[in-house]
């Protein structure tokens, strides 16, 4: 293993040793390709620069007490990027390359797979992008499929507790029917000055409404959002919201601890009923969220405690931390062990 200081880890990129990388050409996928360079050779007026042709995904690897190294539910990232691909008209590896680039990513950078007691993970980010020479507004011919991984720390420096957000009235973060629901690098973009915004008043993140009538909540930032009251689950239902693999794996883990789950349009003004409230990803899990400030009313509604996550935040939290380091069963199948 790598003599890294693991417990200091910030959310960010670190070198590795290798990435994995696989060509689409002539109307087929090329075999897996081993590099130790981080650069891309890509021809300038490839798709992806010009007319936004990519998608990524993001999973972690992590390495449990007993030595072995878990992937969380790496085949629902291969299937949402086929999805994404779709959407903008790229061809996706398949399910089985995918997969197999992201194993062999993980086994080549196994020294770079934290301990288990660091508090840290492998974050694996898979990328797709349209290369080659094209002028006019059109699919890309030729594809290149990219794995790379960085261990990472927490994604929040406080760890797991609650943050204040900023209800986010003037930009949009995806149209009703554009891209929302797909995992591209223009949704981010489109959602990146209302970050920095909200990060320059002191919130942690900002809390999209839909596009639309501005009347719903959309998504939390970068992640999914999730409101608790009544021993029951409720998160956004929208075209416009990602389908997060982490809140699917919150809404299947809560109804097994017994909670009712609700997907369904969640009104500004039922924030204020929440008895716990956060965001939910890949990179946090679950960011628990204990103030919201409408800055065009001056309202600021208060969740819970500043200082401590509700308790159901706190059970799912630790039962998939638990389900993903391999410290408790893992009933429903969701990692794949790393030989």
């Amino acid at each position: 293993m790598k003599n890294i200081e693991w417990s200091s880890l910030e959310f960010g990129y670190t070198r590795t040793d290798y990435n994995v990388r696989c060509h689409y050409k002539d109307g087929k996928w090329g075999e897996l390709e081993v590099s130790d360079s981080e650069m891309l050779t890509i021809h300038m007026s490839s798709t992806c620069l010009h007319y936004g042709q990519e998608a990524f995904e993001g999973l972690k690897a992590f390495r449990g007490k007993d030595g072995k190294i878990r992937v969380f539910r790496r085949v629902e990232n291969a299937k949402r990027m086929i999805s994404s691909a779709n959407h903008v008209m790229m061809i996706a590896p398949p399910v089985e390359l995918f997969t197999r680039a992201v194993d062999k990513a993980i086994k080549l950078n196994e020294e770079y797979v934290p301990p288990y007691d660091s508090g840290a993970s492998l974050y694996i980010r898979p990328l797709l992008i349209g290369v080659g020479p094209r002028m006019g507004v059109a699919p890309a011919k030729e594809y290149l499929f990219v794995v790379f991984v960085s261990p990472v720390g927490p994604y929040f420096k406080a760890g797991f507790k609650p943050v204040k957000a900023m209800l986010e009235r003037v930009y949009d973060r995806a149209a009703p029917n554009g891209t929302g629901h797909i995992k591209v690098g223009g949704n981010y973009a489109a959602g990146m000055l209302s970050t920095h915004e909200a990060h320059e008043r002191g919130y942690a993140l900002s809390i999209f409404l839909d596009s639309k009538e501005k009347k719903y909540i959309d998504e939390c930032g970068p992640a999914n959002f999730f409101g608790i009251k009544n021993n029951t689950y409720i998160t956004p239902s929208a075209r416009t919201i990602l389908p997060s693999i982490t809140n699917d794996s919150l809404m299947t883990l809560a109804r097994h601890l017994g909670m009712t789950v609700e997907r369904r349009k969640i009104p500004v003004e039922e924030l204020a009923t929440f008895e716990e409230a956060g965001g939910c990803g890949t990179a946090a899990v679950i960011s628990p969220v204990s103030i919201i400030d409408d800055l065009s009313t001056g309202q600021s509604i208060i969740i819970g405690s500043p200082d401590t996550a509700g308790p159901w935040s706190t059970r799912l939290y630790n039962q998939l931390r638990a389900i993903q380091y391999g410290d408790a069963p893992d009933e429903f199948g969701w990692n794949s062990i790393v030989e």
